[in-house]
């Protein structure tokens, strides 16, 4: 007798989940909101080719690198048409500052080619704010080595699109909250946590998992006497209980600097173009 495929969680099980999770992300927003001043979406922070060549840098590279390398870039070449026609080569020596530069490099210009065919050179990619969200999207993960991450970095900071990038500190942050199963792959983590924040509510939820991330949920040993989500935290109560690895609190607090997020990083930055 051949044995019965494993069914999945029930209809009810999952229905159940769904009200889970979207309790959490209640609570999880109004802690966090308290501690991070409640950010709210304001308008794009550069014009969307930048934001799009600026998530490429930042593929599998620290903020401060990749934003060096981004300003690297836009001092050099004073257009897009320029970057596009360089050197690969030399392109390639202009975002060394920024890791992988030899990929990158290719990427970019991979991307900018068919960003200047599908607009004729104008470069105006404001249609992907008007477009149906699941076309945008679609749009942006068919250019070369985009993904679903960057096409929502894209969508969110670009034009205040109700969708939620998954990136290392948001994935592990709701993971150790609880708020997707262990082993949840980012992919799914998107569906899972899309589906339970309000539209107005991705873009807050973006930037404050990734503070507490920086600030407090730190990989590989979060700060759990600086967080003020313990009482609902799946991950602190393995750590309480010594089955978990946990940081101890500084002496003086979180550490100082300037902020490392992207949204901060390019505060008050320019292009060229714009520079009087």
């Amino acid at each position: 007798m051949s044995a019965r495929p494993r069914r999945g969680p029930s209809p009810q099980k999952l229905a159940a989940d769904r009200r889970a999770r979207r309790r959490l992300v209640e609570v999880v927003l109004e802690r966090l909101g308290e501690r991070y001043d409640r950010p709210t979406w304001a308008g794009p922070r550069v014009d969307t080719v930048s934001e799009l060549v600026l998530t490429i840098l930042s593929q599998n590279t620290a903020d401060i690198n990749s934003f060096r390398a981004f300003t690297a870039l836009r001092a050099r070449y004073a257009s897009w048409a320029e970057v596009l026609a360089a050197p690969t080569d030399e392109l390639e020596e202009v975002l060394r500052p920024g890791g992988l530069a030899p990929t990158k490099s290719r990427r970019i210009q991979a991307v900018l080619a068919e960003v200047h065919d599908a607009t004729g050179g104008s470069w105006d990619l404001s249609f992907l704010g008007t477009l149906p969200l699941d076309e945008a999207r679609a749009w942006l993960v068919a250019l070369p080595g985009i993904g679903r991450k960057t096409a929502a970095i894209v969508l969110l900071f670009g034009f205040g699109r109700p969708t939620l990038p998954v990136d290392t500190h948001v994935h592990r942050v709701a993971l150790r909250l609880g708020l997707i199963p262990s082993r949840t792959d980012v992919e799914r983590a998107h569906d899972l946590l899309e589906a339970a924040l309000q539209p107005d509510e991705m873009y807050p939820f973006h930037v404050e998992l990734i503070r507490h991330g920086r600030d407090t949920c730190r990989a590989p040993r979060p700060i759990c006497g600086l967080c003020p989500l313990t009482d609902v935290c799946p991950y602190f109560e393995l750590a309480r209980r010594g089955k978990a690895p946990m940081a101890p609190v500084p002496r003086a607090g979180p550490d100082g600097g300037p902020p490392r997020y992207h949204d901060e990083l390019i505060h008050g930055w320019a292009p060229p173009e714009l520079r009087g």
